[in-house]
Formats: C-alpha cells, sequence, structure tokens
C-alpha cells in the first residue's frame, strides 16, 4: 500500500494591525508563484531555525516591519500538492504590528493592502486561507488572544 508523504518545511504568518475602527490584516500580491494571488507572508524553514524564528524572518524580508506580538495560531494551513503527490501542513503564525508602520514589500510581491478580515476572505483563493483567516478572527481578533501561544514579544529583547 502506497502512503501520501506529509511535509512540513515553512510557516504562514497572518499579520494584523489595530486601525481606527477595526483590525486589519496584510495581504501581498505574488509574483512569483500563485502570481497575482493575494495572499498572506509565507515562507520555507532555513536549517537550524525554529519555526517562529523562520515567521519573524519571513515578516521581515516581505514586509520591511517588525512584530510588536507574535503568537502561535494553534492551526495548520494544509493542503496536497499533485505535482509533488504531497499533503503540506504549515504552522500558521499571527503577528501583530504597529498600526503606523510602513510596509516594504520585496520582490516577490508586486503590491500590498491593508485590508478588513471579511474583505480578505473574498479576496484569497484557497478555501484552506479562508479557514486559517476566520479562526484568527474568532481567536484573535474577537477574542483577546491566549497567553499561552505568546511567543515572541519585541520589548522582551534587550
Amino acid at each position: 500500500m502506497a502512503e501520501i508523504p506529509i511535509r512540513s518545511f515553512g510557516v504562514s504568518v497572518v499579520l494584523l494591525r489595530n486601525a481606527e475602527t477595526e483590525t486589519e490584516v496584510l495581504l501581498l500580491r505574488r509574483n512569483h508563484t500563485l502570481v497575482g494571488e493575494w495572499c498572506q507572508i509565507a515562507g520555507g524553514i532555513e536549517d537550524g531555525e525554529k519555526a517562529w524564528e523562520t515567521a519573524l524572518r519571513e515578516v521581515k524580508e516581505e514586509t520591511g516591519l517588525t512584530c510588536a506580538r507574535l503568537y502561535s495560531a494553534d492551526i495548520c494551513e494544509q493542503f496536497y500538492e499533485a505535482d509533488r503527490d504531497a499533503i503540506t501542513m504549515v504552522p500558521v503564525f499571527v503577528g501583530f504590528v504597529d498600526a503606523g508602520a510602513q510596509v516594504t514589500i520585496n520582490e516577490e510581491h508586486s503590491e500590498f493592502c491593508w485590508t478588513s478580515l471579511t474583505t480578505a476572505l473574498n479576496m484569497v483563493p484557497f478555501a484552506g486561507q479562508r479557514h486559517v483567516l476566520k479562526h484568527v478572527d474568532a481567536e484573535f481578533v474577537q477574542r483577546e488572544p491566549i497567553k499561552h501561544l505568546l511567543i515572541h514579544e519585541s520589548s522582551q529583547k534587550s
């Protein structure tokens, strides 16, 4: 009996900011893979890195931003890749940034937008992304995040 391999080699980060009237999520329009699609921040784990360290690095590389707080979202994005005949499981993180922080996108993306989570649900292409965004809204926007999920608070760095 053949098995489908399960791969886990990257992370996904939903970046949030508290705007004047609501919490907004950052979406990036892809340039290389999934060209033209709106997505959250994502990237591969490098040798010796913990997944949460990858999350912080990818946020910096893709947006120029630094997370004030980073949480485990307590969920994985999962999808089947037909070209690899594999299931990919990606841990999701939630990062909070200051409302006035300036985004500087890298060459992986053509544009960015801050938008409501409701609008974002209609912009992302995959059901798995919508599932993640609904979870993040319920657990990190509609209620105070559980303190046990906090991984990194920038004020703790010396």
